[in-house]
């Protein structure tokens, strides 16, 4: 079995596949003060409740991450914990079959690689991918399947974070899709903000790429993923398709192409 890892700045995923199945995913909060041994610990947990032999059964390891330190205690609980499994860690040097048109690849978060890879390999190019996390990321894939280039904008939890604490009047509320789009309280005012104006701006940002991707808009496909990607989505008009576990997919991907 394969288990890939995504480490986002807040949560990381963990997804178990046999072959080309997910037979199993996990949504962990990112701590950077956990240790490798407590990583394992986390593992350990969630992989006894699902295989008969617990981590015994995993044969192979994929991780991409955007957080260093926790790369550094990952990387560490593999060596002492997962010894005998070989690990693909997504940085330079690990072939991912995407080149990367951009001024400095060194920059693309590995994530935002793996996303390409994915999107290209289930629907071809070109595409647009959304992907719903700490930051709202839109990442252009060509024809020929290379990364072109993208956008970052603040997400979703970040901004209703800072409007909550710099507004002394508004407060933090459950992101729902609300009534309507004048509400006529505060609480269904702030959701209104939230989604529609998610919405609007995901649907103008795509709009733009696309534009700049082809002439044939209807040839472009929009890939929505990450764990905030049902919040809005239902709102825009731009998104194709919903692929909760993108990320992990193409982890797979990039396993088995530099797999000994």
């Amino acid at each position: 079995m394969l288990l890939a890892i995504d480490v986002g700045n807040s949560e990381t995923v963990f997804g178990l596949f046999e072959a080309e199945e997910l037979l199993e995913h996990w949504r962990v909060g990112t701590d950077t003060r956990r240790t490798a041994d407590e990583w394992s610990v986390v593992l350990r947990g969630l992989l006894d409740g699902r295989t008969a032999g617990g981590t015994d059964d995993i044969d192979g390891i994929a991780m991409c991450c955007s957080v260093p330190s926790v790369q550094h205690e990952m990387r560490d609980m593999f060596r002492r914990h997962f010894g005998d499994v070989q690990a693909v860690i997504v940085e330079p040097g690990v072939k991912t079959g995407v080149p990367i048109r951009m001024d400095n690849p060194k920059e693309v978060g590995s994530d935002r690689i793996i996303n390409a890879l994915a999107a290209n390999n289930i629907y071809g190019g070109p595409a647009v991918v959304v992907d719903f996390g700490t930051a709202t990321t839109f990442d252009a894939v060509s024809v020929k399947g290379e990364y072109v280039g993208g956008a970052i904008a603040p997400g979703i939890d970040i901004s209703v974070d800072a409007l909550s604490r710099r507004g002394a009047q508004l407060h933090m509320v459950e992101i729902v899709r609300p009534r309507s789009a004048i509400a006529k309280n505060t609480t269904e005012a702030l959701r209104s903000g939230i989604v529609f104006g998610f919405a609007g701006q995901v649907d103008g940002i795509v709009d733009r790429m696309v534009a700049e991707l082809t002439s044939v808009p209807d040839d472009v496909t929009v890939v929505a993923t990450g764990g905030l990607a049902s919040t809005v989505i239902g709102e825009c008009e731009t998104v194709d398709v919903h692929e909760p576990w993108l990320t992990l997919i193409g982890l797979r991907l990039v396993f088995e192409r530099n797999a000994g």
